[in-house]
């Protein structure tokens, strides 16, 4: 196992997903030979999540959205382990790794994302449940067998997602695709589909709309024939069957739900993954990461942490509880306010950068697509924009390629800055 040097800081980034291989290059790129920086994560390679979906229609093979980390951490110097962490220990500033091994380090960068809460739900997810998932690109693969089976013998399908979900753009797509991809197949007819949601409405997307995505995805789900439920819990899945409670705004039921399914992709709630998971002073209840403003812990000061297993209190109270996404805008600002910050603490300055947590999303519906923007992502806004049309199934088919690219490459140029600049200024230019 490699050993530490004490000559210079040690960085260790947990997590190999896209936020926390953002942050191991661009940390690399500002701090140079002045700290050692090292990747665990458990896996050897990369996936890129935006596109499982893709892989659930047979649009992408896996191995298309996916590249081997080992030989990119090698070219650029970052140490690379694959073992996975059984649990941080931030009060000895070491990890245990799932192999029993330890690594110690100066600073941490906690970018893990999140466990999938299927076992919450009763019958839930595609590991002996009965819906499957698009939140890994391996749930992906499985989902597209399923989808197989469903075009061989069409039936009802369920779209949406479970309470305390927070990360509704992929539903949303799903269901447009799915609709798009069963028209080209001519079995469309044959499929009732259902979408089934704890947002209050269609288009709340954790933030409360962004410009006019309510009335954008209610017009997308009437024109499609795609019925929905809002202020859904749901409560367990058998074969062939979800039951489902729909909430009134003052707590009661309002009414139950036992709908049919040939084929259903719901998306879980989230929490910590277990190697944070309950730690005082790090984590909340859910194991999510709390962080000042900053993005370092609270109870831990040479700790970090950023995107989806960052902590973010609800946008307000909700029927049926649901929680903030994390878009790739936020979480490249955060990457950029870690780097900012650590690089002032080797040079023994106080932290000083923020995340601009901004929110910008490419919604693709395989003939179109929805597109927002929210600066700040949580209101009141200085912008909030959305638009539809094709051009955002072509731009997210670009910006997969580009994304792809950089990761082989190892770069740190911020995409999702730039995509929003242009976007706003197009903004501005139709307003004129």
């Amino acid at each position: 196992m490699p050993t530490t040097s004490k000559a210079k800081p040690h960085i260790v980034i947990l997590g190999a997903g896209l936020g926390g291989t953002t942050a191991a290059f661009e940390i690399q790129h500002a701090v140079g030979e002045r700290a050692s920086i090292q990747v665990i994560s458990d896996s050897g390679h990369f996936s890129f999540v935006p596109s499982n979906p893709w892989v659930a229609l047979r649009w992408r093979e896996p191995e298309a959205i996916q590249v081997e980390w080992r030989p990119i951490f090698d070219r650029k110097h970052i140490g690379f382990l694959s073992t996975g962490a059984k649990r941080v220990l931030p009060d000895q500033n070491k990890i245990e790794l799932k192999d029993g091994n330890i690594v110690d380090y100066d600073y941490l960068v906690i970018a893990t994302g999140p466990d999938l809460a299927f076992d919450e739900i009763k019958g839930l997810g595609p590991h002996g449940g009965f819906s499957v998932s698009v939140c890994q690109t391996a749930h992906a693969a499985l989902a597209a067998d399923a989808f197989d089976r469903l075009v061989a013998d069409p039936g009802p399908v369920i779209i949406g997602a479970a309470q305390g979900a927070s990360c509704f753009g992929p539903a949303y797509e799903f269901a447009m695709m799915i609709d798009t991809e069963l028209r080209r197949r001519k079995v469309r007819d044959r499929v009732p589909m259902m979408f089934v949601t704890p947002e209050p409405y269609i288009g709340h997307l954790g933030l409360d709309g962004v410009g006019d995505t309510k009335s954008l995805l209610e017009s997308e789900f009437r024109n499609r024939h795609i019925k929905w439920i809002t202020n859904a819990r749901t409560t367990s899945l058998e074969e062939g069957i979800m039951h489902v409670e729909e909430v009134a705004f003052d707590g009661t039921i309002a009414a139950t739900h036992a709908l049919p399914f040939y084929f259903s992709m719901m998306l879980p709630a989230f929490r910590g993954i277990p190697a944070i998971f309950g730690i005082e002073g790090l984590t909340n209840p859910r194991g999510f990461v709390l962080v000042d403003q900053h993005q370092r812990s609270k109870a831990f000061a040479n700790v970090f942490a950023l995107g989806v297993c960052v902590a973010i209190p609800p946008m307000g109270p909700t029927p049926v509880p649901v929680g903030v996404p994390k878009t790739g805008f936020m979480i490249e600002s955060m990457v950029t306010a870690i780097v900012q910050n650590l690089v002032a603490l080797l040079d023994n300055r106080p932290p000083t950068a923020q995340a601009t947590w901004n929110a910008l999303c490419l919604a693709d519906f395989g003939d179109g697509g929805v597109a927002f923007i929210a600066q700040p992502q949580i209101p009141p806004r200085n912008l909030s924009w959305s638009s539809q049309g094709r051009w955002v199934h072509l731009a997210k088919v670009i910006f997969e390629r580009y994304f792809l690219r950089k990761i082989r490459r190892g770069e740190t140029e911020p995409f999702y800055e730039r995509l929003a600049l242009k976007a706003i200024g197009l903004n501005k230019l139709k307003s004129k």
